[in-house]
């Protein structure tokens, strides 16, 4: 059984401001290993949702995609979907994070 992933609106943007990150600190290297990283972890998450981290707090499940980000996310067993709503990078202020989430 396979899970379809769904793209939030934050999941998309959060992404790509952590790829604009990774770029304009490192490299155009770091930034397809990062990609590499979260091509991994989706294809992890479709086969089974429920091998991660539960965020009580937030009522979302989270997976750590590298040492600097977590992606948070939402499961729907009915649908068999998940909804990714976040890419967090864990250097930001983390009261930033509640607002978002």
């Amino acid at each position: 059984m396979s899970y379809k992933i769904l793209w939030s609106y934050s999941a998309n943007n959060s992404y790509f401001d952590e790829l604009e990150f990774i770029f304009k600190k490192w490299n155009q290297n770091q930034v397809i290993i990062f990609e590499y990283l979260v091509e991994i972890a989706l294809n992890r998450l479709k086969i089974n949702p429920l091998l991660v981290i539960y965020a009580k707090q937030f009522q979302l499940y989270f997976l750590v995609i590298s040492k600097q980000t977590k992606l948070y996310y939402r499961i729907n067993i009915k649908t068999q979907s998940i909804e990714l709503i976040l890419f967090w990078n864990n250097l930001k202020n983390p009261a930033d994070l509640i607002k978002l989430l």
